[in-house]
């Protein structure tokens, strides 16, 4: 007789390294991924290389009370440049954000395994995709994990293919969630264009306090 392998709880995320590196292994099951985002922890790795699971310390968060619109973004949101839907296209949306091309980035993290996972997520309710659109075409996009329970929204990728696409429904769409009630979107790790748009660094604990 077989016997099926016990679920394993991931490691406290003070047990990781430096660089926020906490475990490596395991799968992109529903139920590893909620245990994961609900205890800080976010998978990020190459089609090379296993699995890997992260938890920065410090963690580069929005609150959307702090979000920073520059004086041209507000003239293109009063133009209504661009129209913002939600859940409407989630698969071109994680399509695109695979395939964008970034400065200092070779090839990509969201493998057809991380596509599959998330996929199921999104049916669920649990992932949610923003789609920006220009005479019909899609020109830009994010998605993320909703944790409506704990008002956290976890950022994970946006793509543009038209300049300030992505920024645009970034913006419409964190004051979606702060009129939601969500206080705290959780950007990962640092980068000067979220920084530009009002995000900051904070220690671990502090972020995890958010999660509790």
């Amino acid at each position: 007789m077989s016997s099926s392998i016990p679920y394993q709880k991931f490691p406290p995320v003070e047990f990781a390294n430096p660089d926020g590196l906490l475990a490596m292994g395991g799968d992109l099951s529903v139920e590893r991924l909620l245990d994961a985002y609900n205890h800080g922890i976010f998978p990020w790795y190459d089609s090379s290389e296993p699995i890997l699971w992260w938890s920065p310390d410090p963690r580069m968060v929005l609150f959307p009370e702090n979000l920073k619109v520059s004086k041209s973004m507000r003239q293109l949101i009063k133009k209504e440049a661009f129209q913002v839907t939600y859940n409407q296209d989630f698969m071109a949306v994680i399509e695109n954000c695979a395939v964008i091309k970034r400065d200092g980035q070779n090839g990509t993290w969201i493998t057809q395994q991380i596509k599959d996972a998330y996929l199921k997520l999104h049916h669920l309710g649990i992932v949610q995709s923003v789609e920006v659109w220009q005479n019909d075409e899609l020109v830009g996009g994010l998605y993320g994990i909703y944790l409506k329970e704990k008002k956290v929204f976890c950022g994970e990728s946006m793509f543009a293919k038209v300049s300030n696409a992505s920024k645009y429904g970034f913006i419409r769409y964190v004051r979606k969630l702060k009129a939601e009630g969500v206080s705290l979107i959780d950007c990962q790790i640092y980068t000067e264009h979220l920084n530009s748009l009002g995000a900051t660094e904070i220690p671990r604990k502090e972020f995890l306090d958010y999660l509790k």
